[in-house]
């Protein structure tokens, strides 16, 4: 079967060419925006790769077309598959009816930590020989894709409430159908399609819904946004997370590099690792949790989360050079701005923490969570903002509160110059963006050196 997928360089998308591809299907995409590291993944999968959305992509027309949640009416490829009448689904529907029968589905919801989460739980499967597959909205550095089918019975998915096409606005992870669900948290968020809170909890809520009274969902300990969706229905057995639920940590090390779990009926395990975090401790007993569900003990999780590698973009560091270290993270929202800078924070102790920022999601472009940004941007030493001429709000205006710290530019070379020429060696600068930023990460590294030499 041929299928064209539009929209293949999503993290999501890309990962269902990579399944489509793995089961024996022949796949061609195309995208407006094609970067790394999906981009590379798909190339050495022999996926063709096809730049922005002609019509004539279609031609020969394919078996069927895979269409990504981007799509919008108007774009030149989706008006003539509906006027040459070409048969399509959602890429969440086509996993569903192609892939996850038979499977044991665990999945991954939440406003943050979803793909460290997925990531954490995969690893441990795999390590523990259960071969799961897995769809993840990042690239596990111990598996170095985001998607593979897997040999064993159980499918790691990471499940996003973003909706699912533009024919079909329900979110993704209704399609799923998971007999495992970790529930990591719950906050307002793309409010390019949620009005409030509320929409989005009555999503979730649909979620539950699909989940058999034999299965498991795992939840965390004292949010009032998640006790609102679970006081809506739930009929399948709950586990909570966090301090003073079923699963909770008891703290060794300061900076959250080791904790003792400490599991149901009384069983524990010490887990020494290379993260840092309070948010990390949350996720990794969301992961043990769902892994124990299918049969890993909480100790063999700990020894596994010991030996983990981390997720691309997620603290990722980059380089060093001159003593200046850059990290790449995906952070796009206040709650995981403020989250990941205070783990960063605890690790490198009084040393410079410069933040640069790309308001780059569809929320952070309309200005939806931008009285929360300074505060969420805070702990950090310095803040170079990237506001393009399209951002809906004033940068500067805004996180004024940051007083001399914060500096904005309109052009991404602009803060490569500045902070080439006055980052000093024990500086950690951090990028957050859910996008590739204008390759910013190897330019500021490449400008480090520059200016050694």
């Amino acid at each position: 079967m041929h299928l064209h997928i539009l929209g293949i360089c999503g993290t999501f998308m890309g990962g269902v060419a990579l399944l489509a591809r793995a089961l024996g299907h022949r796949v061609t995409g195309s995208d407006a925006n094609v970067y790394p590291p999906m981009s590379t993944q798909l190339e050495a999968a022999g996926i063709e790769l096809m730049q922005g959305y002609d019509a004539s992509h279609l031609e020969p027309a394919p078996d069927v077309v895979v269409v990504g949640n981007a799509m919008k009416r108007g774009i030149p490829a989706v008006e003539y598959m509906l006027d040459a009448g070409l048969p399509y689904v959602s890429g969440p529907q086509w996993l569903a009816e192609h892939l996850l029968p038979g499977r044991h589905v665990l999945a991954v919801s939440g406003t943050h930590g979803k793909t460290s989460t997925s990531s954490m739980l995969a690893w441990i499967l795999e390590d523990a020989g259960l071969a799961p597959g897995f769809l993840i909205g990042g690239v596990p550095q111990d598996f170095g894709v985001s998607a593979r089918l897997g040999a064993g019975r159980h499918f790691v998915v990471e499940a996003d409430e973003y909706d699912t096409a533009f024919f079909d606005k329900r979110s993704k992870f209704v399609h799923y159908r998971p007999r495992t669900l970790v529930i990591n948290n719950l906050e307002f968020d793309h409010a390019d399609i949620f009005d409030d809170l509320a929409m989005i909890q009555r999503q979730f809520h649909h979620l539950v819904r699909t989940v058999p009274g034999t299965g498991l969902i795992t939840y965390p300990a004292g949010e009032p946004a998640v006790d609102v969706v679970l006081a809506m229905g739930a009929w399948t057995p709950l586990q909570s997370i966090g301090d003073g639920g079923d699963w909770s940590a008891e703290w060794l090390a300061e900076d959250a590099s080791a904790f003792r779990v400490l599991a149901p009926g009384g069983d524990s395990a010490e887990l020494r690792w290379d993260l840092t975090g309070a948010h990390n401790v949350q996720n990794a007993l969301s992961a043990m949790a769902a892994a124990a569900h299918v049969g890993v003990a909480p100790a063999q999780s700990a020894a596994s989360l010991g030996r983990f590698q981390g997720v691309k973009r997620r603290m990722e560091l980059r380089g060093e050079v001159r003593g200046v270290r850059v990290y790449d993270d995906f952070a796009h929202h206040p709650t995981a701005i403020a989250t990941t800078l205070a783990g960063l924070r605890r690790r490198v102790g009084d040393a410079r923490i410069i933040a640069v920022l790309e308001p780059r999601s569809n929320t952070m472009r309309l200005g939806v969570h931008a009285a929360a940004l300074a505060d969420a941007l805070a702990a950090a030493d310095r803040v170079e903002v990237y506001a393009p001429a399209e951002l809906d709000w004033d940068a500067a205006a805004v996180l004024a509160p940051l007083g001399a710290r914060l500096r904005v530019a309109a052009a991404v070379e602009d803060i490569v110059a500045a902070l080439g020429a006055e980052a000093s060696p024990g500086d950690h600068v951090l990028v957050m963006s859910n996008g590739g930023f204008g390759g910013i990460h190897q330019r500021l590294l490449d400008a480090l050196a520059a200016v050694a030499a």
